[in-house]
């Protein structure tokens, strides 16, 4: 179960909002991912940060199969970039950790990405100042727990308002 804090009311005013939750295990990190994508709409960027091995990808799979995508998900980290084609929305999943220089992300398809589809992004850093102002954080940390996770949600934008909407 996910325990939770939340800034106060002012921040949403401001243009941003965090929430910090306690993901005891990795299904508790997939039921996040299923109610985050059930708020996600056309034009969305979710900013997937953290170490290596900390969940990112598990949580956009949980993401993907929410939104109904039945195909295997593998990480993109050697193609960069995985389409998925789910009804009527697209879903572009971006691994940048072979990046070098953000403008490389042009010849990826970013552009296309953020004004076409729903977007995931894995070491969003590597974007750079390429990166959206309106956007969903997803920061997550290792926990004292070895399957637990930390997780530190912040919406810039519209995202600053649904989070107060997320049932976790």
């Amino acid at each position: 179960m996910a325990r939770s804090a939340s800034r106060p009311p002012e921040a949403a005013q401001e243009g941003t909002s965090s929430r910090e939750l306690y993901l005891a295990d990795l299904a508790a990190t997939g039921r996040l991912a299923q109610a985050i994508a059930r708020l996600a709409r056309v034009g969305d960027v979710l900013a997937l940060a953290g170490p290596l091995g900390v969940g990112k990808t598990a949580f956009a799979r949980a993401f993907i199969r929410a939104l109904g995508g039945e195909e295997e998900v593998p990480s993109p980290t050697f193609t960069l970039v995985q389409l998925y084609e789910l009804g009527t929305l697209t879903l572009y999943h971006f691994d940048l950790y072979r990046l070098e220089r953000p403008e490389e992300a042009y010849e990826l398809g970013i552009e296309e990405a953020f004004a076409e589809g729903v977007t995931l992004i894995e070491w969003p850093e590597r974007l750079g100042p390429l990166l959206p102002p309106e956007r969903l954080d997803v920061a997550l940390a290792f926990a004292e727990e070895s399957d637990a996770r930390r997780v530190r949600l912040t919406g810039h934008g519209r995202w600053a308002r649904q989070l107060a909407e997320l049932k976790t």
